[in-house]
């Protein structure tokens, strides 16, 4: 049976007599409720993503969506013939998402039960009661990021985005060029505190010790002077990939200790973990300060320990190391570098923002290109 309490990913419409009143087929005269069209935009500020199962005409559905304004809020539409499970189960997919994070709203009691029937992990509702979804629990989620109210438009740039690259015949390292990436790497505010969180959390593969901050934790961090809480945010002309990144980042006046590098799965194609390590590196050499960084094994941070030995870190034998306090995590190690100064990335455009040099650490608001000694931060 589909968990009632957990919040639903995406809602999958049916359209006669369920998102519009009438049966295109039948020429009848189709309308979009008032309401209906205001619950589509809730759903779509609270980050749930809507899609289409209908046994229609695609075509002539689509025209009609289009012309009742409402076309842009859905992605992955599957308007054919084919049973509406089929269609579910390909948007889900397509989404990569759990069949019990899909929710499926249609007026047929015989529709509902064919999908419950072959999917019973997705959540049926019956038209009659689509004035109350946007009240129920597994419509609201608890908190709302800013990447959450971006996150249709996010898909849709992501489907752009792998087309244009099944499209592209030369290297991988050209496509990426020519997508005009722009990374942003800025100072935590109280507002992105919810999605640092949820990188901390969610994030395996590129985290580099595993470790889950609270968000109490961060806000405590936020407070104090001799922390920094970083993201990463990344753009490109297709549109934005939201929040990507989180650096907790401890500054004292000969070392920095770099508590946690996180990065999303999503981004790892684009080199971001590489781009952050090496902007953080050339920071440090402007202090004079070395790095130090935490780090832990887990079963699926691989890909992070490669980053950080391709970036020149090793066994921390310096003195500096001993002089951090205990961690208290079990198999954590610390990782040493002495930085050096870097280039600009030649992949993308990075704005950042100045940690300071010795004797400037309280002065960190402005922003930046990379590498102000470098004619261009783009290439």
């Amino acid at each position: 049976m589909p968990d009632k309490t957990s919040v639903v990913k995406c809602l999958v419409w049916d359209l006669d007599n369920t998102l519009w009143q009438g049966t295109l087929l039948e020429n009848d005269e189709i309308r979009l409720p008032d309401s209906i069209r205001e619950l589509i935009r809730v759903l779509d500020s609270r980050g749930i993503l809507q899609s289409v199962a209908s046994k229609n005409d695609h075509d002539h559905a689509w025209a009609k969506l289009e012309a009742l304004g409402v076309a842009e809020y859905f992605v992955l539409p599957h308007i054919g013939w084919s049973p509406k499970s089929d269609s579910i189960r390909q948007i889900a997919e397509e989404l990569r998402f759990a069949l019990d994070t899909i929710a499926f709203i249609d007026d047929q009691a015989a529709e509902r039960a064919e999908v419950t029937f072959h999917l019973p992990d997705v959540r049926c509702y019956s038209a009659e009661h689509v004035a109350e979804l946007a009240g129920l629990p597994e419509f609201s989620p608890e908190t709302v990021t800013e990447d959450a109210r971006s996150r249709r438009l996010m898909y849709q740039a992501g489907f752009r985005r792998q087309a244009a690259k099944s499209g592209f015949t030369g290297p991988d390292e050209e496509f990426i060029r020519s997508l005009g990436l722009v990374m942003h790497i800025e100072h935590a505010t109280a507002e992105h505190l919810a999605r640092v969180e949820e990188l901390t959390l969610r994030t395996s593969q590129m985290n580099a010790t595993g470790v889950h901050y609270s968000r109490e934790t961060l806000e405590r961090l936020l407070d104090d002077p001799g922390h920094r809480v970083l993201v990463t945010s990344l753009s490109d002309r297709f549109g934005p990939h939201g929040a990507v990144g989180v650096i907790l980042l401890e500054l004292g006046r000969r070392t920095w200790h770099l508590k946690l590098l996180a990065t999303s799965c999503r981004v790892v194609s684009f080199g971001a973990g590489t781009v952050i390590l090496r902007w953080l590196i050339d920071q440090a050499a402007r202090a004079d300060a070395h790095l130090v960084a935490d780090f832990r094994r887990t079963d699926r941070n691989r890909m992070m320990e490669i980053a950080y030995r391709f970036s020149g870190f090793t066994e921390g034998k310096c003195p500096c190391v001993g002089r951090l306090p205990a961690s208290g995590v079990s198999g954590l190690e610390r990782l040493h570098l002495v930085p050096a100064p870097q280039g600009a990335p030649t992949t993308m455009t990075l704005v950042a923002c100045d940690l300071g040099t010795l004797g400037t650490l309280g002065n960190s608001s402005g922003t930046r290109p990379f590498d102000l000694r470098s004619p261009s931060p783009v290439v």
